[in-house]
């Protein structure tokens, strides 16, 4: 496979990519293109994601994400109007798609593309059909392996590159390896013994670290997505002093557990004074106690797993990795244990991530690529 075509929409993201693997450097690859349409205006009056929207908004965006995307390969030919014929339908569910996608295939030549890869799961079970079907017609129609991709494992990969002028570059990495995996839905600790071999070692019993951002957005007022508003929040100066717990800090697994830490920020908020409850100052103060706890959390139970199975290199991925604060806090792990940040703009969903995983996967039959929202490593 050379050229490989992305297709994420786990969540509330389109996105779109295509790569190009080169001859002359094996696991080196050119982004093409990279395309993320973000939904987060259309979800925030919900304060969170509405799914139904959300797959709405994936059918209207993929057919013309996908013409900007095969428009780096140069003018498209367009051939004459001609019926399309395949042997399954894969968008009597996706009529929004359908109304767009299938003119754009019946008048434009098949592209020089080798593979498409899609996102199955985790996610959001609407979201996910949605591309997996897309995925499938392109597939159908032009005659290429698809081939299924696990969310998690593809934050995971991304993280085993730089990315450099617009080339993907292999970084060295001594296996095994811890993988951290911070999102809106997973708070996961991997034992990653090769590329395609991964031991779950803890996961959150409850909310995950990014769920937990955005409920304890909500109880303070400022909006969605909670992550980024809470770290700007805490940013700001602020004379008061608060403390929250660290959950399951002490425990001696690997699980986490955040939902308490919510619930304390939402006993705190209602024991204050009205006067208080608005301040500024205040508020400030609870964002920044909430960033820290959860990355006071997140930091120890890893540096842990990381000493205790002796490894040396840890891999972070997911959107909450976005975090300025704790990037700063983990690249204090220690000078003998290599930290991988996600390169360049792909800590948040993408769908260059799911290209480059795709690359070491085996393609499926058609019939067997399926949405699973409840996908494990």
């Amino acid at each position: 496979m050379k050229k490989i075509l992305g297709i994420e929409t786990s969540c509330d993201d389109t996105c779109i990519s295509l790569i190009e693997a080169e001859k002359e450097n094996p696991f080196y690859f050119k982004v093409l293109s990279n395309i993320v349409s973000s939904q987060t205006e259309i979800h925030k009056k919900w304060g969170g994601i509405h799914p139904t929207l959300a797959k709405r908004e994936h059918q209207e965006n993929l057919t013309p994400l996908l013409g900007k995307t095969l428009s780096v390969l140069g003018s498209a030919k367009v051939l004459p109007k001609k019926k399309l014929k395949c042997s399954d339908s894969f968008l009597e569910k996706e009529s929004r798609l359908s109304k767009k996608l299938l003119p754009f295939l019946e008048k434009t030549a098949k592209p020089p593309v080798d593979a498409v890869a899609v996102t199955v799961g985790p996610g959001l079970d609407p979201s996910l059909w949605t591309g997996v079907n897309f995925a499938k017609t392109l597939s159908c129609y032009w005659k290429i392996p698809i081939i299924p991709v696990n969310h998690i494992e593809a934050h995971l990969i991304i993280s085993l590159f730089s990315l450099e002028k617009g080339r993907l570059i292999p970084r060295i990495i001594t296996f095994p390896a811890i993988g951290l995996i911070v999102s809106g839905g997973h708070t996961q600790l991997v034992l990653i013994k090769k590329i395609g071999r991964y031991e779950l070692i803890g996961e959150t019993r409850d909310d995950a670290a990014g769920e937990c951002f955005d409920k304890t957005a909500r109880i303070l007022g400022l909006g969605y997505p909670g992550g980024p508003a809470i770290s700007e929040q805490a940013r700001k100066e602020s004379s008061v002093s608060v403390d929250l717990p660290r959950p399951m800090i002490h425990a001696k697994n690997y699980d986490f557990s955040f939902s308490g830490l919510k619930t304390a920020v939402l006993y705190l908020c209602k024991s204050l004074p009205r006067e208080k409850r608005v301040s500024g100052q205040y508020c400030s103060a609870i964002a920044r106690e909430i960033e820290q706890a959860i990355i006071d959390v997140l930091f120890k139970k890893t540096l842990r797993a990381v000493k205790e199975y002796g490894v040396e290199t840890l891999i972070l991925g997911g959107g909450v990795v976005a975090s300025q604060e704790l990037q700063k806090k983990f690249k204090k792990t220690g000078d003998d244990v290599a930290v991988l940040f996600p390169p360049g703009k792909t800590q948040t969903d993408n769908a260059l991530m799911t290209a480059v995983t795709g690359f070491f996967k085996n393609p499926l039959p058609l019939k067997k690529v399926k949405a699973a929202p409840n996908l494990r490593l």
